[in-house]
């Protein structure tokens, strides 16, 4: 864009060597239209260093983006671990850890029954003992 300052300084440069005056009714109407054609060129050369700007502050934004969707979007992250198969999973299950061996046993939540007596299948005793059984089994 300096291309245009340039050459309406050169224009104005010649209107000088010219040795244009405003005491002519030309001249005056010469000199006002380099005048309005500075005012033009200094316009241009701002909108285009703020349109490069904004254009640099969108392709960061685009990429900022391109990156959230790539996060959000793709099957594995860049961990390698997949959220959506680990969502099902956790909906489908329970695990829990025998209060009296420790063993981890995992139940399927859709045929969990809690008021039926569920035992360890390591050492049979049950994994949610009432609470009478609790303090029998302290003293």
């Amino acid at each position: 864009m300096s291309n245009i300052n340039d050459r309406v300084a050169f224009l104005k440069g010649l209107a000088e060597g010219m040795k244009l005056s405003d005491e002519t009714n030309e001249g005056k109407l010469l000199l006002k239209m380099l005048d309005v054609l500075e005012s033009m060129a200094e316009e241009i050369t701002s909108l285009r260093t703020d349109y490069d700007e904004m254009q640099e502050y969108v392709e960061s934004i685009d990429d900022d983006l391109a990156d959230m969707e790539e996060y959000l979007f793709d099957e594995e992250n860049e961990d390698g671990y997949d959220d959506d198969e680990d969502e099902d999973e956790d909906d489908d299950v329970i695990t829990y850890n025998c209060p009296h061996c420790g063993n981890e046993v995992t139940f399927e939540v859709d045929g969990f029954d809690f008021e039926e007596e569920n035992l360890c299948p390591a050492c049979g005793k049950p994994l949610f003992p009432a609470d009478e059984d609790e303090d029998t089994d302290k003293e």
